[in-house]
């Protein structure tokens, strides 16, 4: 079988619930030996940045805030939502308007970055883009680090979000990641693609 041979036809699709945040889908799907499957779950949502930042001292910049997923209270990166493309048609989240370009991911790192710890940098690369979950959703996760960092102003929070700065040395970074406190998957990997950047 050749990859033509694998690629699932949509059937018939609902939009469970679309809004401004998420469009989720019931989806039935034709496979490739000519059997539907489904229900078949799909979701889009915001794409997102992810900064693996450090201060000017080598320590990486780190926030502690709540997961409601997991009902816990961890640390992570700096990290951010990229604004879907809003028009007249799609006033809501859809499918197509929430893939981001470099150039607005890229911004979108950099502005997480300063309202959530107060620091800016000059020294910036991008890591990596990949689906953030290519079995279930249609959004990318855009990783990025950024060295020699420096305070600048305070947080500028946004009314939902409340967290902490902390600055870990290397050592403390990997105790919390294998200790099971810095449990965002992405946020790993963005961690072990940073190393690329240190040399």
């Amino acid at each position: 079988m050749n990859d033509d041979n694998l690629r699932w036809k949509l059937v018939k699709e609902e939009h469970l619930k679309q809004d401004k945040w998420i469009d989720f889908r019931q989806n039935i799907y034709e496979l490739p030996d000519g059997t539907d499957i489904g229900p078949v779950y799909n979701f889009s949502k915001h794409s997102f940045s992810v900064v693996v930042a450090k201060d000017e001292k080598g320590r990486y910049i780190c926030v502690r805030q709540y997961r409601h997923g997991i009902d816990e209270i961890t640390t992570e990166f700096p990290a951010g939502g990229i604004e879907y493309k809003e028009s007249e048609d799609h006033p809501y989240i859809t499918v197509k308007n929430t893939i981001a370009t470099e150039d607005e991911a890229f911004e979108a790192a950099k502005r997480e970055l300063e309202e959530e710890t107060g620091y800016v940098s000059d020294n910036w690369k991008h890591l990596l883009s990949l689906p953030a979950n290519a079995t279930l959703a249609s959004n990318y996760v855009h990783i990025y680090a950024a060295k020699n960092c420096k305070k600048v102003t305070t947080q500028h929070l946004d009314d939902s979000e409340f967290l902490n700065v902390v600055l870990l040395s290397e050592d403390e970074l990997r105790k919390r990641i294998f200790g099971g406190d810095f449990k965002q998957a992405h946020h790993v990997l963005a961690w072990y693609l940073s190393k690329e950047f240190d040399t």
